[in-house]
């Protein structure tokens, strides 16, 4: 679209249709992987993807900061993108709560008409969950902390509040990578074993993603390329990050609590 026009949009960009079939081939891979086929392709296409993402992320960057194409119309379709991606991701967790809940409350008698089957012992909630519940909790307070000293204009508080959050982010993940490998049972233990790793695996992998979505936010802070009135990649952020909270206190009350 011409620079002149009243309503100038970003530029075309190659990477989000490349990102999509990079996307699709590490799923492909994966796959392969699971049949014991070769790993060069998975290891290929999640290269393919990585450099993909990064320079998507660094042309966004430079459109917002550099090059001034995020007007306010081409603010609101992001904000309304990552509303659309956070409805999308709220149902993709829908699914395995709805496959736990069909499991869980009339357990079938290929599994003992008992629930959790016989022989799984699940985690105890007062331990390592409760813990990794308060982490997360704690790094949603220390991101809307960062937000609104963001808008205040304290630039220390902002730093401060944003390493809190990834470091508390980092030390969930180092929690459940610990629970993981202390667990009493496999992915492969029933229907039990499957939803149990599949919901709590694919939150981890979202707090993975949200952790390095802050690491961006903060960096583009530190570089003066955002500030309070500009701050577009670190709203998302917070936004993702409250998203990744919510979805942990269902996963903990209903997987973690209730299942007990």
């Amino acid at each position: 679209m011409k620079k002149n026009h009243p309503f100038h949009l970003v530029s075309n960009s190659p990477w989000p249709i490349l990102t999509s079939f990079a996307i699709m081939n590490v799923l492909i891979g994966s796959v392969n992987v699971f049949y014991k086929k070769d790993e060069w392709f998975l290891f290929f296409s999640f290269t393919i993807l990585s450099l993909s993402v990064f320079q998507w992320w660094r042309d966004v960057k430079r459109e917002s900061s550099i090059k001034g194409d995020h007007t306010i119309v081409v603010k609101k379709m992001i904000k309304m993108g990552m509303i659309l991606f956070i409805v999308s991701e709220v149902m993709f967790f829908l699914s395995f709560f709805w496959s736990f809940f069909h499991a869980s409350l009339a357990p079938s008698v290929e599994i003992g008409l008992k629930w959790p089957p016989k022989g799984i012992v699940p985690f105890n909630p007062m331990e390592i969950p409760l813990l990794n519940t308060i982490v997360l909790l704690s790094s949603g307070a220390s991101i809307t902390w960062a937000h609104q000293s963001l808008l205040s204009k304290n630039f220390k508080q902002t730093v401060l509040s944003m390493l809190i959050t990834i470091k508390l982010g980092i030390y969930f993940s180092i929690l459940q990578w610990w629970e993981y490998v202390n667990a009493s049972f496999t992915i492969s233990d029933s229907i039990f074993g499957s939803t149990f790793f599949l919901t709590t695996g694919f939150h981890g992998i979202h707090v993975l993603i949200g952790t390095a979505f802050i690491m961006v936010a903060l960096q583009s802070i530190t570089s003066l390329k955002s500030n309070m009135i500009n701050h577009l990649s670190m709203e998302l952020s917070a936004w993702y990050w409250h998203f990744v909270d919510v979805v942990w206190l269902f996963l903990y009350l209903v997987i973690y609590w209730w299942n007990k």
